[in-house]
């Protein structure tokens, strides 16, 4: 039973499954929260080039 947890213990695996776990939950924040952004942006830009065309001769 010491050796099992002992080895339990020592195994690093889990650890590392859980901080690459944690680095796609931090980026999938950024994105929710930068989307909106980059969203209103876009139209903006879009509705300024079509408003430009609309009026080209």
């Amino acid at each position: 039973m010491v050796k099992l947890v002992r080895k339990l213990t020592q195994d690093r695996r889990g650890a590392t499954a859980i901080e690459y776990g944690l680095i796609a939950a931090f980026i999938a924040l950024a994105m929710i929260v930068a989307l909106p952004k980059i969203n209103s942006n876009l139209s903006s830009k879009f509705e300024a080039v079509n408003n430009g065309l609309a009026t080209a001769p």
